[in-house]
This record gives C-alpha cells, structure tokens and sequence, in this order.
C-alpha cells in the first residue's frame, strides 16, 4: 500500500513508507466492534444496578457495577417485557449476553438478553419491598376478605394441566363431595407465568352463567424461591385482590409464602388442603344431616307429649260445663222476666205520645196555625220590599258615580277634546315626535273615526326598486293620507 512521505526540513528527502494501511474511524470501530462481539460473544456478568432507565421506547439502560468498575448495559424491549423482577438501582443481579460496541461514543456495553437477581438476598429484599408498598395500599387488609362459600356448584381452578396438581385437586374433591370443576391452564413458573395467572383470576370473573365460578383456587407444588415467584408478580398480586368470585391460593407447600397467599380470602398450605378447604366431606355431612334430622323428630314428639300433658293438666284444672252454664243461665231467666213488664212499660209510653201528636194534628187546630205562619209571611213580605227599593236606589248611585268616573278618565274624552292618539302600523303607541322619521307610516285615532298618515313623505328616502318591480310613487302633500307635520 503507498503511503504519503512527510517532507523533511531542509533536505527534502521523501520518507520510508510506512506497512501501515491507512483506515477510517467508522471502519476502525467497526473492526473493534467485530472483534469484541466475535470473543466475548457471551458472558454473564454479576454486579449491582446503577443509573436505571427504561425509555419511551421500552429498552432498558443501565448501568452494572461493582467496587472497582462499570460497563454501561442496554437490554432491548422485547427482552424487558420477559423479566420476572422490577430492576431497581441499588439490586444486584446476573446479566447474560454478548460485548460489544457503540461507535457513536467508542465505548464497549454489554447486550444482556436475561437478568435476574443475585441470589435469594436480593429476592427476598425486593419482595419485602413489593408487600409494603401493597401492604400500605391495602391489598392485604382482613376486611377485603370475601368468605369462602360452603358448598360451591363450581370451582375454578388456575394451574398447569400437566402437574399432579390438578390431579390432586380433582382426587381430593371426588373423595369429599364431587364437584364441577373448570381447569384454567397457565404456566405456573417462566417469565410468562405471571401474566398467565393474572390474565386467568381476571379471566374467571368475567364469566357469567353456569360457567362463572362459585369459588377459584390458584395452586402450584412446592419449589424454590426462584420457582415461586411468579406468584409474587404485582400483577398476580392485583388481580387476585380485584377477584369478585372469592380466591383460596395453593402455592407450593405449608412452608412456602407467597405474595398471593396475604392478597388472597383464604390460604391453603397445599392445592390438596385447598380442595379440604373448598368443599366439606359428603359422607359427614350425611351424618350430620341424619343426626339433626333425628334430633329434630325427637325434639318435635318431645315438645308434643309436653304440650299434651299441659293439655291434660290444664283441662282436669276446669269446672264442670253445668257449673259454667247455672249462673249465666239464672241471669237469662230473670232478663225474661222483666223483659215483659219492660215491653208493656214501653208500649204504653208510645202510645200515650202517639195521642199528644194526634191532637195536635186535628184539621181545625192545623188551619188555625197555617193561617197564623200565612200572615207572619204577609208582614215579612211588606217589610222586605221597601229594603229592596232602598238598596237598589243605593247601587244604583254607586253604579252612575263609577261610570262618570270611568267616562272622564276614558282616552275617548280626550279625543272629544280635539285630541288625536298617534300608533304605529303594529299598534305601538307614539309618545314624542323623537320617536317618528320621514317616511313611516302611523295610524291616528280621532274621536269619530281612524286615519292613516305618512310622516314627512316629501324627506322620506327613497327605496331602492328592485329590476322587474315598478318604482313605487312617493304620495304627494295633501293626498288622503295627510300631512301631519
């Protein structure tokens, strides 16, 4: 390759070529670029997380330290939606990916595809962290818990159909008291785990019908921290706090806590416990049934024997019905007795009543008191005409003075006078001459008869005629409209 000499002072002397290619910068960060991802084409890095950022865009940026170093780390959205933890600066975690280059400001970064925790430390730290902030919003408070029906008609269940779960679940319900049962299957561990388990609670309580749910049991077996945590997701968490049908959570075994066991209304120690929990034993429950059943006969031939012998003892403790009947009957007969005398007594007062009224009702004795009320009448009527003459001559004054008063304050008695009362075309009443301009058109009222006038027609302004319309003629002075000024 030829490569340019320098000049050398004074002597001009070319120098010797250099074996040196020449390359650009883009070229040159490119090769450097190659070259890191072709040897560190895959690590995995343990160290604390610094300067989190997740952009509009949702790629992850951050920084992975330790005490002596840190290497700037991009993670690509499609990759952060799989994380099964919130990063958090401060949390130290494992990253695994690939080194290589941003030529832009020629520095190394670490593409990690995965990320998770460092160890069971910094889970538990980032859980506690999780349930306090829930804690504090009240996911977890006794009075949002819902009580557990006691004989459901269907049970919901969210596990993985390939588990012995489900088949422990459904064993345990057919040897209690069988049941329907509708198996909702998610991933109960993975990345996707979470968002399966939450999409199911949601899932189930928009069931409606026969298909909704009296009750959901949210189970998984045993495992590590690590295996259970995707039932402590907050979205898993939320959703089994927002579940209407009342949520018995199973996950691993009566050791193991999850975050779903405080959200959930009731926390069986095993999915096996829950299937105890979520239905009674029919064979006791028979038992049960039968014993009440014998109980309550017993009771009911038992309180009819006592009031029986209530009966009895009450019944010996009555008189003899002669007994109850001698005095009743003794007031009977004697009532006879002076009903009669009473009878006589009565028609003998009516009938003396009968004769006063009579008399009094002969015709000569009616006559004389029809003539006296006719001439009581006579004397009424005599005195009652010259009052009705009085009072009519009285209206009759009040009448003439309210109509004299009504004529004088009448307009018509103005305009008798010589007055004229000016009105508009739509009827308005001109009160001053301000009011009126040349050329409107006004209706005057004379005592006898109305006419219309034009105000000023000479100074009116023209209207401008329209093509096909004649030109309208302006009245002349003295026309039958008259001039009123």
């Amino acid at each position: 390759m030829k490569v340019m000499s320098d000049t050398v002072s004074g002597a001009g002397r070319a120098a010797a070529a250099s074996n040196l290619a020449e390359v650009s910068v883009s070229e040159l960060a490119q090769a450097v670029k190659r070259a890191m991802e072709t040897n560190f084409d895959r690590v995995r890095v343990r160290g604390e997380l610094g300067r989190v950022m997740i952009a509009k865009s949702g790629h992850l940026y951050v920084d992975l330290k330790d005490e002596n170093a840190s290497i700037s780390t991009v993670m690509w959205r499609s990759n952060v939606q799989g994380l099964s933890f919130k990063p958090e600066e401060g949390l130290e975690v494992v990253a695994e990916g690939r080194l290589s280059t941003y030529p832009g400001r020629s520095q190394y970064q670490l593409i990690a595809e995965q990320m998770a925790p460092a160890g069971v430390g910094a889970l538990l730290a980032q859980l506690e962290k999780l349930k306090a902030k829930l804690a504090a919003e009240g996911l977890f408070a006794r009075e949002r818990k819902k009580p557990i029906p006691y004989l459901p008609r269907v049970i919901g269940v969210v596990t993985s159909p390939t588990g012995a779960v489900i088949r422990d679940i459904l064993h345990r319900l057919g040897e209690r008291f069988p049941r329907k049962v509708i198996l909702w299957p998610v991933l109960v561990q993975g990345p996707e785990a979470a968002g399966q388990v939450a999409r199911a609670i949601a899932g189930f309580n928009k069931l409606e019908g026969a298909l909704r749910p009296d009750v959901l049991i949210v189970a998984r077996g045993g495992g590590s921290i690590e295996d259970l945590w995707a039932f402590n997701e907050e979205a898993v968490v939320r959703a089994a706090a927002a579940s209407e049908i009342p949520l018995i959570s199973a996950v691993g075994h009566e050791t193991d806590t999850t975050l779903i066991d405080f959200a959930s209304d009731l926390r069986a120690p095993t999915p096996t416990g829950a299937a105890e929990k979520a239905v009674p034993v029919r064979a006791d429950l028979v038992e049960r049934i039968t014993v009440l059943d014998g109980r309550l006969k017993g009771g009911l031939v038992r309180g009819l024997e006592q009031r029986r012998t209530h009966v009895r003892a009450a019944a010996a403790r009555l008189p003899r019905l002669e007994a109850l009947l001698q005095m009743p009957q003794q007031r009977f007969d004697r009532a006879g007795e002076r009903l009669s005398a009473a009878l006589l007594t009565n028609t003998r007062a009516a009938q003396s009543k009968l004769d006063r009224i009579a008399a009094r009702l002969r015709p000569q004795a009616l006559g004389q008191d029809i003539l006296r009320r006719r001439e009581r009448l006579t004397q009424a009527a005599a005195r009652l005409s010259p009052s009705m003459q009085r009072a009519l001559v009285m209206h009759r004054k009040h009448l003439d003075g309210a109509t004299r008063m009504l004529e004088s304050l009448s307009h018509k008695s103005v305009l008798a006078r010589g007055f004229v009362m000016v009105q508009r075309e739509n009827g308005t009443l001109v009160r001053a001459a301000k009011e009126l301009s040349a050329g409107d058109a006004v209706e005057l009222t004379f005592a006898d008869e109305k006419k219309r006038a034009i105000i000023d027609p000479v100074n009116a302004p023209e209207e401008r005629p329209a093509e096909t319309a004649k030109p309208r003629q302006r009245p002349k002075p003295g026309a039958d409209q008259g001039d009123l000024f």
